[in-house]
């Protein structure tokens, strides 16, 4: 039931994701010869109008299949005949739909469960934050001059930056007050330490709802924008990196421990992971790398530079030879993924 569940949300976010190319296609009056849910062979399909709508064997990824969109088309309505401008939106329809669900999702969460303030329960004696004078009741405002809304982001902040000292701007009583900590190594738990606890999650009026939904969406691209900066900085290394297969077992893992609770904590948790792999594909989609659709704005970006189009044939080599390679990153990320699992 879990790996049907994962299957399920990796559609749903790459349907969303293809739904947004196929939309501003249509809407710039770009034919789209398929639109496709999953990869390789066709199961089942049917045509209406001039697109074919499929369903493929395997159930990763999707696409959005235009006319002349990767090679020369003389019919009006390909995707290269039209504007530089239109072809934009088109690319950039997708990570923005990715956006758009990860922002939907967090408002029906939060909706439910609240959302968690920077606000702190209880300080540990002795600790990082006691140490700097900070008590239970006062609220973070910004570590190192970056403002803080969520208490989640104190935890990333120290994960991403351990043991580095922080000038905390915080509330208390109404009134803000400033002060420097250095987080302590802990031996029990292996890693930095502040010594705080959250006062956990409260439930607002609708403007509180969109506004901290909002942040929400904001924390998950900007931690996959720091994970990947770890990833390259050498801060996390590639073993570390998870695809397919390991996104399963954690979805697996949450859907089997929210299920020992009740249908609504399987939906919220589930949700949670689908506001997460959105604002992920998002970003990843958005790098400018060829064969994503950032390496696509980059080469409509030098068109529109330039005044005139390049040479479609040689971009297209350049996004094959991407899509080779992101195919190789693949497999090593799924070999690593089950090597994990196994060993």
């Amino acid at each position: 039931m879990s790996i049907v569940v994962a299957i399920l949300i990796f559609s749903i976010i790459i349907l969303f994701h293809e739904l947004g190319h196929f939309l501003l296609a249509k809407a710039n009056g770009i034919r789209v010869n398929e639109f496709s849910l999953g990869l390789g062979p066709t199961l089942i399909g049917f045509t209406k109008g001039e697109t074919k709508y499929s369903l493929k064997l395997l159930p990763f990824g999707g696409a959005c299949m235009m006319e002349g969109e990767d090679e020369e088309s003389t019919d009006g309505r390909a995707f290269n005949n039209k504007s530089v401008w239109a072809r934009m939106s088109v690319v950039l329809a997708g990570p923005v739909f990715n956006f758009i669900m990860a922002f939907v999702l967090a408002v029906v969460i939060i909706a439910i469960a609240g959302y968690d303030r920077p606000v702190l329960n209880s300080v540990a004696e002795g600790s990082a934050a006691d140490v700097a004078g900070l008590q239970a009741g006062d609220e973070i405002i910004s570590f190192n001059k970056k403002r803080i809304h969520l208490f989640k982001e104190i935890v990333f902040f120290t994960y991403v930056n351990p043991g580095e000292e922080i000038h905390v701007v915080y509330e208390r009583d109404g009134e803000r007050f400033s002060t420097t900590l250095t987080p302590l190594f802990d031996e029990e738990y292996q890693k930095y330490m502040l010594g705080v606890t959250s006062v956990g999650y409260e439930k607002g009026n609708v403007f509180r709802i969109l506004q901290h939904s909002w942040y929400e969406m904001c924390y998950h691209v900007e931690t996959t924008l720091e994970s990947l900066g770890m990833l390259v900085s050498g801060g996390v290394s590639m073993n570390e990196l998870s695809g397919p297969v390991g996104i399963v077992s954690t979805i697996g893992d949450t859907f089997e421990e929210s299920a020992k609770y009740n249908g609504l904590t399987v939906f919220v948790n589930m949700s949670v992971m689908c506001v997460l792999l959105s604002a992920n594909l998002g970003v990843m989609n958005l790098l400018p790398l060829p064969a994503l659709d950032g390496g696509r704005m980059v080469f409509l970006i030098i068109e529109a530079i330039r005044g005139k189009k390049l040479d479609p044939n040689k971009e297209g080599i350049v996004h094959f030879v991407g899509l080779m390679l992101l195919f190789a990153l693949m497999i090593f990320v799924m070999f690593n993924d089950v090597r994990k699992i196994f060993f």
